[in-house]
């Protein structure tokens, strides 16, 4: 086998997934709208249900995209609560929430892990400084 068709083999189970992770999440975003009309007494027609989720999907992957380049613009390859919480900048009220949520996962997680983490970062700072040309290109 060539190196070529081992990357195009890579590429259709990717879209592959893509289209799976893709179904499922319109799946769900077409039961939630349905849960939801229903508790509002509310009928709601498939076409508008459809839109809803292609609207969502979208959202997401623009969210995902977003994140992302967040995070690399901080030299770091992982995205972080910041980073999510950076992309809701343009909604004060969301980005608030956002924060309180994230002040309370911090608050109940075990104080073991905090500082096992915070010797993570202070290593991964110092390693960073060294590898940010490393950081490939998307």
């Amino acid at each position: 086998m060539q190196g070529g068709n081992v990357s195009d083999i890579d590429r259709e189970e990717d879209d592959s997934v893509s289209e799976l992770l893709r179904d499922r999440f319109r799946l769900s975003t077409i039961s939630i709208a349905e849960a939801e009309a229903k508790n509002n007494g509310m009928d709601i027609s498939e076409p508008i249900i459809a839109c809803v989720a292609d609207l969502a999907f979208r959202y997401a992957e623009h969210l995902a995209k977003d994140v992302e380049l967040f995070s690399q613009h901080a030299g770091r390859k992982t995205v972080t609560m910041e980073d999510v919480i950076l992309s809701a900048h343009r909604n004060e009220h969301l980005a608030a929430s956002m924060r309180s949520f994230s002040n309370d996962l911090k608050a109940k997680e075990p104080q073991s892990e905090r500082k096992r983490k915070k010797v993570l970062r202070k290593e991964e700072k110092a390693t960073t400084s060294t590898c940010a040309a490393q950081i490939p290109d998307l």
